[in-house]
């Protein structure tokens, strides 16, 4: 029969939210632009644009999922789901590269530059202690990979409460380390401007903070829908991919946690210059 579908691929009908999402992201960086200025438009521009930009994403997400659950996203499907997920994780990899090779460039080769004086960390900087609320950081994530990996599990033995518990779980353990971050930024003794330090240790810390704070918005959805009765123990990528996410910040933490709070403190100045 002409047009009969004889694949296992989901064929898009055309989708308005690729064009509005571009426009939006325009106004969005338009408005940011103008803000930076001081221009008096600038600032409800960009708001304007945010707001549409978090529409597209709600809209355009509503549609995957019903589309999922219609049972277009076929085993297939699925596969380049997988796939496509990966690549955006190797590609936020790349990002964190970029701060790391930053951060070392300047505490391997301190000489290189003026504005680090030849030392690691430059004077005047007080670094943070790794071992308080870094470290306290670095068990509420840990815990936090066991309890999203809970869920998986009771997922796919169909045990929904389970899933449920750990979900919650999750996100409390995910909103818990973004509370602590944002003490210990409030309680630092430097800032971001004026030191390589501070702009390599912000930017690192920073955008893994922003990449928590994206991960507990990723499992909160996953929370809701499950709720409303999505997942299935074949069919639960949406969750997956979220944990898979959650799996990765958890892992920068750790590169984080090693290289920028301890081998960059006092204590691992300390334990070089004893060898």
């Amino acid at each position: 029969m002409a047009g009969a579908k004889n694949h296992d691929f989901h064929i898009l009908p055309p989708s308005p939210w690729p064009l509005i999402g571009a426009f939006s992201a325009l106004t969005m960086a338009a408005g940011g632009v103008g803000w930076m200025h001081e221009q008096a438009w600038g600032g409800w521009v960009f708001f304007l644009g945010f707001a549409f930009v978090l529409f597209t994403f709600y809209s355009w997400w509503s549609d995957v999922i019903r589309e999922a659950n219609t049972g277009d996203h076929t085993p297939v499907v699925q596969l380049h789901h997988r796939y496509g997920m990966i690549l955006f994780i190797a590609s936020e990899v790349m990002f964190f590269v970029a701060w790391f090779w930053a951060y070392f460039d300047a505490a391997l080769y301190p000489d290189t530059g003026e504005a680090v004086g030849g030392v690691w960390p430059p004077h005047g900087i007080e670094v943070l202690d790794p071992f308080v609320y870094p470290l306290l950081n670095t068990l509420i994530l840990l815990l936090s990979g066991t309890t999203v990996t809970w869920a998986h599990h009771a997922l796919i033995h169909g045990d929904r409460e389970g899933l449920k518990k750990g979900l919650w779980l999750t996100v409390i353990l995910g909103f818990i380390f973004s509370c602590v971050q944002a003490y210990e930024y409030s309680h630092a003794a430097f800032g971001m401007a004026g030191n390589i330090y501070g702009a390599t240790f912000y930017m690192a810390t920073g955008f893994h903070g922003f990449h928590v704070i994206v991960g507990t918005i990723f499992l909160i959805v996953c929370l809701i829908r499950t709720y409303k009765g999505d997942f299935t123990p074949k069919q639960h990528f949406g969750f997956e991919a979220a944990a898979w996410y959650w799996h990765f910040v958890d892992v920068v933490w750790l590169f984080l946690f090693v290289a920028i709070y301890v081998w960059g403190s006092d204590f691992g100045a300390a334990v070089v210059a004893g060898h």
